[in-house]
């Protein structure tokens, strides 16, 4: 009996989809791998099978994580491996080309279809006074062909569809600029696609970096065994105890009901809200870089201390690293850079442009950017010298608006892009002449790193207003009219701080300020000291390894909510 209830057991593990995700937070992911590493220890000296494994394995995570929607990962990751060998053999560049648009397109059609289509459906209902609703084609077409039932009425989200779309996209482009060869197996190049630690939230990997690593001879010394391990008790320690606990009792009641709290408790929540989204993220990269350590591969680092940035250039250098440069190598660089404009910058503008009128509905919003650029391209012609200097702060906000838009299709998504973009342009001038940018002086640098973490903690009113918080909301449409109105409240509430109050607020959540303040200053601490503590700790003897890792696992198991939280960047 006991041994049919296990199968039973096992078998609705294996066929329950996405019904029970398989998320770092869960303990059924670590007992999942557990047996993934006790198969891969059996294969590892036999390359080809072993990145079979891996890719068959992780196509069932995604599918434990997101359900059907493995399908739209294999259709991906096959697209791409095959134009990718039309796009290396290709006998002219044009033809070439072709193959590389094709990708692009193909790539680009799948992330719009499943990430914007509802916001184009309303848009252009809105617009033009219809009642069209998108049919989910592709359960459709399983129903029919099947037998399934899935759902065609509603379009779910891919969990982690920018991350591995902006993957195989990358490969595509590396192959035509010659930068990476064509991978000769499916295996090997769905295993680069798919590896499950990074695949639904990043980092985003570029191939010429991955995939030279899948060919390699397994190993793993002592000193990095323990450093995957401290990698991964750093990420579940930033999950638990700072994010899900400032987003359960502080962050989310605020930006829930802006209105119903002070204009205190509304500022302090948004510097709650950087704290926690840091911790969430890079949580997450963590476990990531330690789980892949573990079976021999590196991931590229994702933050590096960004709050400790002393400008906004310098914060896009420390955060989301893989999503900063895969912008600026695919996006910033093509258009022209800092070298001025060319033919993709006009395409970028006119995407901007299209978005713009989407999301106003207002034939005089478009109007008024077409004018705008139109006045800059006269004034360009006049002014030679200051047609190099827009161009290339053009490029600048072009990027940063569509990686709010690669976040989400909304308002605030794009303002919170649009700000970090303005706040780039202006540091640029305002570099030139600053008395404080000497910062070889420590009071420079503290007055720099104040100033950017309130610019970037100020931005992100617009950005959590457009965030997901719990695995129901991630499929859900944004609702771009609450969402805006809610950020604004929350702007009206900080008008009206009444600093007297503070005290009294401190006091009632002192643990979250508490939290707060813990976190911070870990934060903040010399890089040195950090470099210092986890070199000492992989060093440690195992049974003082063994002894952190239980006392972690007690403390997590003491502060762990009754409900999952999923990671933040789940939805993008």
């Amino acid at each position: 009996m006991m041994w049919e209830n296990i199968v039973s057991a096992v078998r609705s593990f294996l066929l329950s989809g996405d019904e029970f995700p398989l998320i770092f937070t869960d303990v059924t992911f670590w007992i999942f791998f557990a047996v993934v590493m006790a198969v891969f220890s059996a294969l590892h000296t036999r390359k080809a099978l072993r990145n079979a494994f891996l890719f068959l394995i992780s196509i069932f995570f995604y599918y434990k994580t997101s359900g059907f929607f493995f399908s739209i990962l294999l259709f991906s990751t096959i697209t791409d491996y095959l134009i990718g060998f039309r796009i290396t053999s290709g006998k002219t560049d044009a033809r070439r080309k072709g193959w590389l648009a094709l990708s692009i397109v193909i790539n680009l059609s799948v992330l719009l279809y499943f990430k914007y289509a509802y916001f184009f459906a309303d848009s252009f209902n809105a617009t033009f006074g219809t009642d069209w609703h998108p049919i989910n084609n592709f359960a459709a077409v399983s129903n029919e062909l099947f037998g399934t039932t899935f759902r065609v009425d509603k379009i779910l989200l891919p969990v982690g569809i920018s991350f591995y779309t902006f993957q195989t996209m990358s490969y595509a482009i590396d192959l035509y600029r010659g930068h990476v060869k064509p991978v000769k197996s499916i295996f090997d190049f769905g295993f680069y696609v798919s590896f499950f630690p990074q695949l639904v939230a990043g980092p985003i990997v570029r191939a010429a970096d991955f995939i030279p690593q899948i060919y390699k001879k397994y190993a793993l010394t002592r000193y990095e065994f323990g450093m995957a391990l401290f990698w991964i008790m750093n990420g579940l320690l930033k999950k638990f105890l700072l994010a899900d606990y400032l987003a359960l009792n502080f962050v989310d009641r605020v930006f829930a009901n802006p209105a119903s709290y002070s204009g205190f408790e509304n500022l302090t929540a948004l510097y709650a809200y950087s704290l926690q989204v840091y911790a969430d993220f890079s949580g997450y990269t963590d476990i990531a870089i330690g789980v892949a350590m573990l079976m021999g591969f590196t991931l590229p680092t994702n933050f590096n201390s960004p709050y400790k940035a002393v400008s906004v250039g310098n914060f896009w250098k420390r955060w989301h690293i893989s999503l900063s440069t895969w912008l600026k190598d695919y996006l910033y660089i093509p258009m022209g850079g800092n070298r001025g404009g060319s033919l993709f910058t006009f395409i970028s503008l006119g995407f901007v442009a299209a978005f713009l009128f989407l999301l106003s509905g207002s034939v005089v919003v478009l109007t008024s950017f077409v004018a705008g650029i139109g006045v800059a391209l006269i004034l360009g012609l006049i002014f030679p010298s200051l047609r190099s200097w827009y161009t290339t702060n053009i490029n600048v906000m072009i990027t940063m608006l569509l990686g709010g838009l690669w976040h989400g299709a909304s308002w605030n998504f794009m303002l919170w892009g649009g700000l970090n973009g303005l706040g780039l342009v202006v540091y640029k001038l305002w570099k030139r002449v600053s008395p404080w940018e000497d910062k070889s002086k420590w009071y420079n640098r503290v007055w720099g790193i104040f100033l950017t973490f309130n610019f970037i903690s100020f931005t992100r009113i617009w950005f959590r207003s457009s965030s997901a918080t719990t695995w129901e909301d991630i499929n859900e449409g944004h609702n771009i009219l609450e969402e805006w109105f809610s950020a604004n409240t929350m702007l009206q509430k900080m008008t009206e701080i009444d600093f007297t109050m503070a005290p009294e607020i401190i006091t009632g959540f002192w643990k979250v300020f508490a939290v707060m303040t813990v976190g911070f200053i870990i934060h903040w601490l010399p890089s040195t000291w950090k470099e210092w503590y986890r070199s000492q700790f992989a060093k440690a003897h195992l049974l003082v390894q063994a002894a952190t890792a239980i006392v972690v696992i007690l403390i997590l198991k003491q502060v762990v909510s009754a409900d999952l939280q999923p990671f933040i960047y789940f939805q993008f």
